[in-house]
């Protein structure tokens, strides 16, 4: 395919296409917000966690991912031969906890080859700021933000082969649909990859997003998606936040997740997803649980204790601009995939000041999709945990 030889937006640049898009957004329809929705209680489920020390090393890291992988799944699903595909998240070349940490995603990969694996895939596609596919061309390279990130050599430490869905161009990918009442105006277009691969595992990581407020593991969909699903996914912004819950839904993912992993012992609490306020817990977690929806309740949880660490100055709006102006930065982000039409019939979107997880909207939305709010145990399984910390994780994460 043809490579356009175009070099990546730098954050002045990505700026100045946010600002268009702010004087775009000012003849948008006013926002209109999520429904938020008491959620309805779901089925039992457990989220494990480990502890790590401030600090501590990668060697110390990587056992606990390891201990907290085999604490939340006994493996049963995974035959020999089977193919894994890793799903980490590198929107960007900046090192964790902007993107998922190295050490632990070697950990993963070891682990699942000792418990049979055949092959593990890691794959991700970058964000727009960096990486754009269309079908005249592709700018940028995931495989060179990874290499930057330090998550290429760690897959391959790890013995793991690495496939860029963008490298093999825009007929690589096919279309499935999310749950009947989506938002989606037609299904998602996502690495034909993914249906070659038996079993996938998800390692995002827990930051504040500047247009969706925050990053956990439901965001993590927009990796897999096509430039056009993305496009539709921003520029119909009024259900952005319903839309990410709902991408979770195709068969090609929700079929397929088998464990969600997260290294949070870093948290970004401002700006994100790239760059911010970076808090680091005296007693930092790894979180791990097979269902998708309680490890984002759990991640959110964590990620509100450690907002609360970040000095009232980094708060402000110039470092903290999502409650103030995502809507804007949302309409660069058309604006860098579609052009100036496309930037003018973007919807306006809301944010949200959530206080507990049952406001923030993502989440809602998949309760309402999902089977309700799950009723999460916490497991400690290495007892690091200081216990002021795990009934405070727990009363944040239970129906008050």
């Amino acid at each position: 395919m043809n490579r356009k030889k175009c070099r990546n937006w730098n954050r002045r640049e990505f700026g100045k296409a946010s600002l268009l898009g702010a004087l775009a957004s000012s003849f948008s329809f006013k926002a209109r917000g999520a429904e938020l929705k008491i959620p309805l209680p779901g089925a039992q489920a457990q989220v494990i966690l480990t502890g790590l020390a401030k600090g501590a090393s990668d060697r110390a890291l990587s056992d606990a991912v390891r201990e907290a992988a085999l604490a939340a799944t006994d493996f049963s699903w995974l035959s020999r031969g089977d193919s894994i595909l890793i799903k980490p998240v590198c929107n960007s070349n900046q090192i964790y906890p902007a993107t998922t940490n190295p050490a632990g995603l070697t950990a993963m990969i070891r682990l699942l080859k000792d418990k049979g694996a055949g092959k593990v895939i890691v794959m991700d596609m970058g964000g727009v700021q960096r990486v754009k596919l269309s079908p005249d061309g592709l700018r940028g390279s995931t495989r060179q933000l990874m290499k930057e990130n330090g998550l290429l050599a760690a897959a391959e430490a790890g013995g793991a082969e690495l496939y860029f869905p963008e490298e093999e161009g825009w007929e690589a990918f096919f279309e499935d649909g999310p749950v009947s009442g989506s938002h989606w105006k037609k299904g998602i277009m996502v690495p034909k990859k993914l249906k070659e691969s038996d079993h996938l595992v998800l390692m995002p990581r827990v930051a504040r997003h500047m247009i969706l407020g925050t990053t956990l593991g439901l965001k993590a969909v927009v990796g897999y998606m096509r430039f056009d699903a993305r496009l539709e996914y921003h520029r119909d912004a009024a259900t952005i936040y319903e839309k990410t819950a709902e991408a979770n839904t195709i068969a090609a993912l929700k079929d397929k997740l088998r464990l969600v992993v997260t290294t949070a012992t870093k948290v970004i609490t401002t700006l994100g997803p790239d760059s911010g306020y970076v808090a680091e817990p005296e007693t930092g977690l790894i979180i791990a649980s097979p269902n998708l929806v309680a490890h984002d309740m759990t991640a959110l949880a964590w990620f509100m204790i450690a907002r609360e660490l970040t000095p009232d100055s980094e708060k402000r709006v110039y470092h903290d601009p999502y409650l103030s102006t995502n809507s804007a930065f949302n309409h660069g982000v058309v604006l860098v995939l579609g052009g100036v039409m496309e930037a003018a019939k973007t919807e306006a979107m809301k944010s949200y000041d959530f206080k507990t997880i049952w406001q923030e909207p993502t989440l809602n939305r998949a309760f309402q999709i999902f089977g309700g709010a799950p009723k999460v145990s916490l497991l400690d399984a290495g007892g690091k945990i200081p216990e002021p910390l795990k009934k405070e994780l727990a009363s944040r994460i239970s129906p008050a």
